[in-house]
C-alpha cells in the first residue's frame, strides 16, 4: 500500500473566513483521501471553530484524519502547503517550510494577495487540482541576510520578500553608509533602505517607490526610505552582489532590521548588515500559465481598455 499524501494547511486563525475555508479543505482533501496536516495552534483554533457551529450550518464536524506536524508528520512527508489568508499569511508558512522543498500554493483571502494563486470563490477547484496534482512548481529567490557587530557575527535569518533597516525611533533620522560589491556607495541620513527581491518589489519596496521586478528576473532591489541625499534612487543590482548597509556611529539612535516583516533585530550605532542572494529558493505551486503582466493588471486593477493587441494574438484567440 502506498504512503498516504500528506498536505499542510496554514491558515489565518483570526479571521472566521479563513478558518470556513480551511473547514472546507480538510474535508475535501479527507474526501478525496489525502490526509490534511496542521500545526497544533491552527489545528486547536480550527477545532474550536467547528464546534462552535450550530448543527444547521450544514458545514460538518472536523475530520478526525487530520495529522499534527511535529508529533504525527514531519516536513519531510508533506507534498505540498496549501495556505488560506493573505500574502502575511503565505510569508508565515514560508517559515515553516524553510528547510524543506515543499511548495506553496496560497488562496486569498486578504486584500492584494501578490503571493496567492487563487481567490476564495477559487477553492474548491484549487482543492481539485491540488488532488490531481495538476500544477507546476516555480522557484522564487531569497535572501540571506545576516548581522554583525564589532566585527562578530550576531544574528543570521532570511527573506522572501525584503530585508530592511530602519530608523527605532520616529523623531531621529538614521545614518547610513550603502555598499555595493565591497565598496562604499554613498552615506546619508535616512528612515531606513529596503533591499529586496524581486518577488518584493510589489511589497514594501513598491510603496516606497521602487521599481516592479518581473519574477523570473534575478537581480536585488535598493530602495532608500525618506533619504536627505542627492544620490539615493532605486537601485537594481546583479544578484551575485553583496549588498551591506552600515549604521554609522555619528547615528543618534539605533537602528531595527525587519526580515518579510516576522523576523526582527535590533542594530546599534557601528552595526552592519550584509545580505545575499540565497541558495535556497522559496518553491510557489501555480494553477495557471498566465504572465506576471496578467497578474498586475488583475491585483491593481489596471486600465487596459481599448487594447486590441497584435494580429498573432488575436490569432491565437
Amino acid at each position: 500500500m502506498s504512503a498516504s499524501r500528506k498536505v499542510l494547511l496554514v491558515t489565518h486563525t483570526r479571521r472566521l473566513e479563513a478558518l470556513a475555508a480551511a473547514l472546507e479543505t480538510c474535508q475535501k482533501l479527507v474526501a478525496a483521501g489525502i490526509t490534511p496536516v496542521m500545526s497544533a495552534a491552527d489545528h486547536a483554533e480550527l477545532l474550536t471553530y467547528a464546534n462552535d457551529l450550530p448543527a444547521a450550518h450544514g458545514s460538518g464536524p472536523l475530520p478526525v484524519e487530520i495529522q499534527i506536524l511535529d508529533r504525527d508528520c514531519e516536513l519531510s512527508e508533506l507534498e505540498l502547503a496549501m495556505v488560506l489568508g493573505g500574502d502575511g499569511t503565505i510569508l508565515k508558512a514560508a517559515e515553516v517550510v524553510r528547510e524543506v522543498e515543499v511548495p506553496l500554493m496560497g488562496i486569498n483571502l486578504g486584500h492584494v494577495g501578490f503571493l496567492a494563486e487563487s481567490e476564495r470563490d477559487g477553492l474548491a477547484e484549487a482543492v481539485e487540482r491540488v488532488v490531481a496534482k495538476d500544477y507546476v512548481v516555480k522557484e522564487r529567490m531569497t535572501l540571506d541576510v545576516r548581522v554583525f557587530v564589532d566585527g562578530s557575527e550576531v544574528y543570521r535569518t532570511w527573506a522572501l520578500n525584503e530585508a530592511t533597516v530602519e530608523k527605532s525611533e520616529r523623531e531621529r533620522m538614521l545614518e547610513v553608509v550603502v555598499e555595493v560589491e565591497e565598496h562604499p556607495l554613498s552615506s546619508f541620513g535616512c528612515d531606513g533602505i529596503v533591499i529586496s527581491t524581486p518577488t518584493g518589489s510589489t511589497a514594501y519596496a513598491f510603496s516606497a517607490g521602487g521599481p516592479v521586478v518581473w519574477p523570473s528576473v534575478e537581480a536585488l532591489l535598493m530602495v532608500p526610505l525618506s533619504a536627505h541625499a542627492l544620490f539615493a534612487r532605486p537601485l537594481v543590482i546583479k544578484p551575485d552582489a553583496m549588498v551591506a548597509v552600515e549604521v554609522l556611529q555619528r547615528s543618534a539612535g539605533h537602528g531595527v532590521l525587519w526580515c518579510d516583516g516576522r523576523r526582527t533585530w535590533e542594530l546599534p550605532p557601528g552595526a552592519r548588515v550584509e545580505v545575499v542572494k540565497s541558495a535556497k529558493p522559496v518553491l510557489l505551486a501555480r494553477l495557471r500559465n498566465s504572465t506576471f503582466t496578467d497578474r498586475l493588471v488583475q491585483k491593481f486593477s489596471l486600465p487596459v481598455a481599448g487594447w486590441r493587441g497584435s494580429d498573432e494574438v488575436h490569432k491565437a484567440e
